[in-house]
Parts: structure tokens; sequence; C-alpha cells
């Protein structure tokens, strides 16, 4: 859990906030009107969330780089292993 604190008091308070974050291991949310505006973390944090997120674009752009199979037979293919007996098929144009 971080501590929260309003904008105007920890204007007031960097210098202490900051000790907080680096030698108390502790998170920090500067709020406003009760809505968290920035978060203080340790610059080692910031480094486990930056090399997260890398690694979360990787497997994403991973995913985005399979291309489905597009023939028709591997639609009832599908609809046999997942066990879908029917499928929807819009008003036909007459």
């Amino acid at each position: 859990m971080a501590y929260e604190i309003p904008v105007t008091q920890a204007r007031a308070e960097l210098a202490d906030l900051i000790n907080r974050v680096v030698y108390g291991g502790e998170r920090v949310v500067v709020t406003r009107h009760g809505k968290p505006l920035v978060a203080l973390v340790s610059a080692a944090d910031l480094e486990r969330l930056e090399a997260l997120a890398a690694d979360e674009e990787q497997v994403v752009s991973s995913v985005s780089s399979l291309t489905p199979t597009s023939s028709p037979s591997s639609g009832a293919g599908e609809r046999r292993r997942f066990g879908i007996a029917a499928e929807h098929r819009g008003p036909s144009a007459t």
C-alpha cells in the first residue's frame, strides 16, 4: 500500500518524502482533491516497471505478428474443437 499525501503538503515535505521512498522503500502517491496525480517510487522500482512494460510489449508484438488461418475448413474444425453446434449468419439478402 502506498502512502498518500495532498500536493500542498507534498510540496512542503518533498525532501522527507524522497528519503521515505529511497531509504524506507515506501511508495508515495501525491493527490489533489483526493485523486491520485503522481507517484514517487524508487529508481529500482521504476527500472522493474519499465522492464515489465518492455516484456509485455514484446509479447503483444509476438502475438500480433501471428496471422490467422483463413481456410474455409478451419472454421468448421474450430467449431468442432470447441463444441459449437451452430453459428449466427445474419439476415440473408433476397
